[in-house]
């Protein structure tokens, strides 16, 4: 089948089109996406404004049209912490319900943490032990672990490179004082967060997801994308702290020349460069191995194993996870991460 993925998160919404069925790889077919930072639409008390909330609309409808002029016979639409952690959250949501026809299924930080790292179960397979997965987004960063195919523990901290961008480092390049300020917030934060960990089970495979950890990785020496999945991209915590200097010193013009640094997410590799070295320092990480699947895919093959089993769209809840629950809402029409029976209008 062909499953449509809507994405809605802090600094780009995306479509993306996959090919899938039981058991198979998912096959990616098309996508359309937009750099939209929500974040950078927000009022002084956290609201996002008209402009943005026209401008998510705006793309919904397209992406809607794009997914049926391209034989889309599903779609998962969610959203995360730019919309999760706005003031005027829930409004937005019923908008774009009532003016787009989709249902924007808004996962809690937890939710995005553990299905995170069962895409990256998926990907790397059961040899490789117990798995503790690091994922920088824009609004926020989630952490994960376990030895199963979900995580026995799941969390999320409002350390996105993004908000810590806007809210910590307005000047460019920043200020020593504000670097300096950052950085004890940040470690602060993640040790605080790591006292609640339970005692890891050797061996543990340490994980990174997201852009800003693949744009790290290729920072410090990594393969290009142009590569392909299956080559192994590392990020060692030795070359990370030799960048989040130099990165300290350069104007965002500057780090959008660093490899695999795009213009629109330039201004904020500081800031997820200090919350990956922070997380590596506290949880006594030398090494962080790149993992190529992240939330989209973890929704994608979570999906798949609904349909495969006969019933499932209909249970009032699906499995949970430790101390995450993966169902928000029972009422809603099919599976619980934002299928929509109307999707199509």
């Amino acid at each position: 089948m062909r499953l449509g993925v809507l994405d809605i998160g802090s600094n780009t919404v995306h479509l993306l089109l996959v090919d899938a069925h039981p058991g198979a790889r998912p096959s990616a077919f098309a996508d359309h996406k937009r750099s939209l930072s929500l974040l950078d639409h927000q009022d002084e008390d956290g609201r996002i404004k008209d402009s943005g909330q026209d401008a998510l609309v705006t793309f919904i409808r397209e992406a809607v049209a794009f997914a049926v002029a391209n034989g889309a016979e599903d779609m998962i639409a969610f959203c995360t912490s730019a919309i999760r952690e706005s003031g005027n959250g829930a409004a937005v949501l019923e908008r774009v319900t009532r003016e787009t026809s989709v249902h924007l299924t808004e996962l809690s930080g937890d939710q995005e943490a553990a299905m995170t790292y069962f895409a990256v179960r998926r990907w790397q397979g059961w040899d490789v032990g117990s798995i503790l997965n690091f994922d920088i987004g824009g609004g926020s960063f989630e952490i994960a672990y376990g030895t199963d195919e979900l995580p026995s523990y799941a969390v999320s901290i409002p350390l996105g490179a993004g908000r810590l961008t806007r809210d910590w480092l307005p000047a460019d390049p920043p200020t020593p004082k504000s670097t300096k300020k950052l950085r004890k917030h940040i470690k602060a934060a993640i040790a605080e967060a790591a006292e609640g960990f339970p005692l890891m089970t050797a061996p543990v495979l340490v994980t990174g997801t997201s852009k800003t950890f693949r744009s790290l990785a290729r920072i410090t020496g990594a393969a290009p994308l142009a590569a392909g999945p299956f080559v192994k991209r590392h990020l060692r915590l030795e070359d990370l702290t030799l960048w989040v200097n130099r990165m300290a010193a350069m104007t965002a013009r500057d780090r959008a020349g660093l490899p695999g640094v795009s213009e629109v997410r330039a201004a904020q590799m500081l800031a997820g460069g200090m919350v990956a070295e922070a997380a590596m320092d506290a949880f006594g990480v030398t090494q962080v191995e790149i993992c190529p699947w992240a939330l989209r895919e973890g929704l994608i093959m979570r999906r798949l194993d609904a349909l495969v089993q006969e019933g499932i769209l209909g249970r009032e809840t699906t499995p949970g996870v430790g101390n995450v629950y993966l169902n928000p809402d029972p009422m809603l029409p099919g599976f619980s991460v934002g299928v929509t029976s109307d999707w199509t209008g």
